[in-house]
């Protein structure tokens, strides 16, 4: 029996590192990027200098092979800092998973080097009435020759039009069998016939740009079909087994980031003459806190090195993680809001920030209460 994760040296020097990054070039200019909702360009430019950009990518692709505990770690430190900035490595192994999961070497060799280099990769598969129900989209892939031409619109698409890389799910027989009548193809930023629509305005993670995909009668080459024909919606489905594990990591990292902060404000900020860490109903939030975050923690972690292994309980706890764990954020960057006081409802301290940013968490990569109905057919079989 194997123990559920351990943390070596490398993991927490990979921490290190990646917290020195934050401090010094991401959460600086976090507030500015919320402000502006413009995409943090000084994140991406700092992570693709340190090689985490994608650190998930393979050494044999010219990545750097961190594992997924390790790509977990990177996320979770900067989405302490920075919860838009953590989107970039995150929805890089999102975009990408379909094509490691799934793909041929050609498609392989075609775009994991370029991912690695600091081109990014995003993910196409919500339809605006195709969100839970993945297996109702609309868009369309049809033969032509040597390739297929899409037709269709996806939603809900993060860092959409400054990614170069598009998984795209499309169905492919639309009289064929409910979920097995859908392909994954890459599509490529400048392909002729894909457009992109306005930023939608957002509560939180504001830097982090969500556009509409439209594809209008958009050629691709089947070079660029990612596994079988009719496979796609599975192949979809297992990235989502992985890579709930990092919105878990975002989640965790966002908690974190908004109970430090309200640890040094709680420390300093006195009223009745001392300060207020010191009264007890503090020091019980403070306490629940920690308790549910490090809880989240445990659970995130556990769940990364079963994606690691590809366990079969994999479904379960990437679910599982993921809905803890931002439910747990949520909870704590309210209750940080609340022991900052009016000061927290400000946006002179970043709480207010965390708490909006950590929203998102409990809905994106399927919405907690989905995240349910797959932890109980799991345990019911």
């Amino acid at each position: 029996m194997f123990d559920l994760y351990k943390l070596s040296e490398e993991h927490e020097e990979i921490r290190a590192a990646v917290r020195d990054v934050v401090e010094n070039k991401i959460t600086p200019f976090a507030a500015e990027v919320d402000a502006d909702s413009r995409y943090p360009q000084e994140a991406n430019d700092a992570l693709i200098a340190t090689d985490f950009f994608a650190p998930h990518v393979g050494e044999e692709y010219g990545g750097v092979g961190a594992d997924a505990l390790a790509t977990a770690i990177v996320i979770e430190e900067v989405a302490r800092g920075c919860m838009s900035s953590s989107l970039i490595p995150a929805v890089n192994k999102l975009g990408s998973m379909p094509v490691i999961i799934g793909g041929g070497e050609e498609v392989k060799q075609a775009y994991l080097p370029r991912l690695a280099r600091g081109e990014g990769f995003s993910y196409g598969l919500s339809e605006r009435e195709a969100g839970s129900d993945t297996a109702g989209m609309k868009t369309r892939a049809v033969r032509d020759g040597d390739g297929w031409v899409l037709n269709g619109v996806k939603t809900w698409i993060t860092n959409a039009g400054v990614s170069e890389f598009y998984t795209v799910m499309a169905v492919t027989d639309p009289d064929g069998k409910r979920g097995n009548n859908i392909t994954a193809f890459v599509v490529e930023k400048g392909d002729e016939g894909f457009s992109f629509g306005e930023k939608e305005r957002k509560l939180g993670i504001k830097g982090s740009p969500t556009r509409e995909l439209f594809f209008e009668d958009c050629w691709i080459p089947d070079s660029r079909r990612v596994g079988e024909e009719g496979q796609g919606l599975k192949i979809a489905l297992k990235t989502l087994d992985h890579t709930r594990v990092t919105i878990a990591a975002q989640a965790v990292g966002v908690a974190q980031g908004a109970l430090d902060y309200a640890i040094d404000y709680v420390k300093e900020r006195k009223q009745f003459g001392k300060r207020i860490a010191d009264f007890q109903a503090i020091q019980f939030m403070v306490a629940d806190m920690a308790t549910k975050l490090e809880a989240a923690r445990q659970l995130t972690y556990a769940a990364a090195a079963k994606s690691e292994r590809n366990d079969d309980d994999l479904s379960f706890f990437g679910a599982a993680a993921k809905a803890y764990a931002s439910d747990v954020a949520m909870e704590i960057t309210t209750d940080a809001v609340q022991l900052l006081g009016g000061a927290g409802y400000v946006v002179d301290h970043p709480v207010e920030r965390m708490m909006r940013d950590a929203k998102i968490t409990q809905i994106y990569e399927g919405t907690n209460q989905v995240q349910r109905l797959v932890m109980g057919r799991k345990l019911l079989g």
